[in-house]
């Protein structure tokens, strides 16, 4: 015995998708609406057909009562021979099905079928014989008709009620003219039936596309993790249309450009963003790894244009480079330190060296004169800033910087008025602001110091190349005042010394020039971060001078901006 082939179970299908749910309860309306639409005009034209018919008899009805030959033929001893032709030829005409004439007492006269005639007539004549005119639906001899019955008066005797006449077009005939507006309304009805299923599917076509083929479920869930990952990114992210207006953005985004209230829909030009990264995000091209500045950050910035749809669009991704520029700066700082610290050890060797060969060739007191002398200059310059500043992360940055400009050829001197003492920066003001805001300072005063090889020598009266800085805490604030006497800045470069990417130096050969011109910027940054002000100025020997005033006690209001 064969055993029978199990069934392989099928899949269940998953729930329609949007679009032909959407389809389906659209085409499901516009039959319902159709269907509506042709009841209610069938019981309308029901209502029309039948009450034509009332006025089409009334009018009849009425012609007839007041023909004067009826009123002749009432009188006379065989009214039938003389309304008969008369009744059949109007009824004809008129377009009813009959004509009654009768007597009184409901004997017929006239009727289209012969064999009614002298027949007493079906309806109700009380009314009529009160000497009303009235409509009813009832059966007679040709079926259900719609009815209308009217006294015929004798103006010779009274006026008196001598005949009566009935005329009517039965129900039939009616329907007949119903069931060709019914076919007519039907074909309407089934035409805009396939128009309106027509379009539907036209627009669910493209709602399909758009939905890629997904349900109300999936389309949900979607969104659910399309807000959920929006919070959740710690990078910000900015979606462009293709008109530069804002289309998204998340909270990471408005909390790394200074964004409040509601953008979404607003043109990028219009946030109160720097000009630059205004550009970058406006421009239409591919952007990577690129560095921008806000009044308070360094952002990386990356955008990768979008199409598909009616129009262009840009996707921007933003990531917060302040920390690691600002770790990248102390890395700088302490490779210089290394730098001298090589420097330095390979010439205390020399010197060593010298102190040593002075000693076996037996002048141990010109020996001990070299070391003492090497000595007290170092020591000098320790006891000096030491002695002036009692913050160790200002003290340190300086005898750094010293070795660094000492490196350079230039000569780094702390003013006699300088004094910062221990306690006096509060700890809301962070160490490595500080250390960004001085030592980016005093590289760029060393920089627009030091002698230049491409260059010609320094004339002599400009005098040694030399960086003076004060660091004063007094009346509330903290003064860093950095001057040179390189050849300064000129006028026209004022307002745009602390924009990202300007710098005095080109570029080493062969090497990129994109990660110069960053230091004053993030002075400015920093300045502003901590309520402060950036001043430049003009030192006595020609070179720049700027002047960094900060708040040591919290302050309300706004910050400062640069000067």
């Amino acid at each position: 015995m064969r055993l029978p082939r199990p069934r392989t179970p099928r899949p269940l299908r998953g729930p329609r998708s949007l679009a032909g749910q959407l389809f389906a309860m659209q085409v499901l309306l516009v039959a319902v609406v159709v269907a509506g639409c042709v009841v209610f005009a069938y019981v309308s034209a029901g209502r029309q057909a039948q009450e034509t018919a009332r006025r089409q008899t009334t009018a009849v009805t009425r012609a007839v009562a007041d023909s004067p030959a009826v009123v002749a033929a009432a009188r006379g001893a065989h009214p039938t021979a003389a309304l008969q032709p008369y009744t059949e030829r109007l009824r004809r005409d008129a377009g009813v099905d009959f004509v009654v004439v009768m007597a009184t007492d409901g004997t017929r006269w006239t009727h289209p079928e012969p064999s009614a005639i002298g027949k007493t007539y079906y309806g109700h004549t009380e009314r009529a014989l009160r000497g009303e005119t009235f409509h009813e639906t009832y059966r007679g001899v040709l079926g259900p008709s719609v009815r209308v019955i009217a006294p015929v008066r004798d103006p010779e005797h009274g006026n008196r009620v001598t005949a009566l006449v009935s005329s009517g077009i039965t129900v039939e005939s009616i329907g007949e003219q119903l069931r060709d507006q019914v076919l007519a309304l039907v074909g309407v009805a089934a035409a805009a039936l396939a128009i309106g299923g027509l379009g539907t599917y036209v627009i669910n076509a493209r709602l399909r596309r758009h939905t890629h083929g997904m349900n109300a479920a999936e389309l949900s869930r979607m969104h659910d993790y399309h807000q959920a990952a929006l919070h959740a990114v710690r990078e910000g992210l900015l979606m462009l249309d293709g008109r530069r207006r804002v289309a998204l953005i998340n909270d990471g985004g408005r909390e790394l450009l200074g964004l409040t209230g509601e953008v979404v829909g607003q043109p990028v030009a219009e946030l109160g963003l720097p000009d630059p990264l205004t550009g970058a995000l406006a421009a239409t091209g591919p952007r990577v790894d690129e560095l921008h500045l806000t009044a308070e950050r360094v952002l990386v910035v990356n955008a990768s244009p979008v199409s598909g749809g009616e129009h262009r669009g840009t996707v921007v991704t933003l990531r917060d480079h302040t920390e690691l520029q600002a770790l990248s700066g102390e890395l700088d700082s302490v490779r210089g330190f290394a730098e001298a610290l090589r420097s330095q050890a390979h010439e205390a060797a020399g010197r060593l060296h010298t102190v040593v060969s002075l000693i076996e060739l037996g002048r141990a007191d010109e020996a001990v004169e070299f070391a003492t002398a090497e000595l007290e200059l170092a020591q000098a310059l320790t006891d000096q800033v030491v002695g002036a500043v009692a913050e160790p992360v200002l003290a340190a940055l300086l005898l750094g910087k010293a070795a660094q400009a000492n490196e350079h050829g230039v000569e780094l001197t702390l003013t006699p008025d300088s004094r910062i003492d221990d306690g006096l920066i509060p700890p809301r003001l962070p160490a490595r602001d500080l250390v960004t805001v001085l030592g980016n300072l005093i590289d760029n005063a060393i920089d627009a110091a030091a002698p230049d090889a491409a260059s010609p020598p320094r004339p002599p009266a400009d005098g040694p190349p030399q960086v003076r800085v004060t660091a004063r805490a007094d009346g509330g604030e903290l003064l860093l005042c950095v001057a040179d006497n390189g050849p300064g800045v000129a006028e026209e470069a004022a307002d745009e010394i602390f924009r990202r990417g300007w710098s005095s130096k080109s570029p080493a050969p062969g090497g990129p020039a994109c990660g110069r011109g960053l230091g004053l910027a993030l002075v400015r940054q920093a300045v502003r971060r901590n309520g402060g002000t950036l001043t430049l100025g003009t030192a006595a020997g020609g070179g720049a001078r700027f002047t960094v005033r900060l708040p040591l006690r919290a302050l309300p209001g706004a910050r400062d901006g640069v000067s």
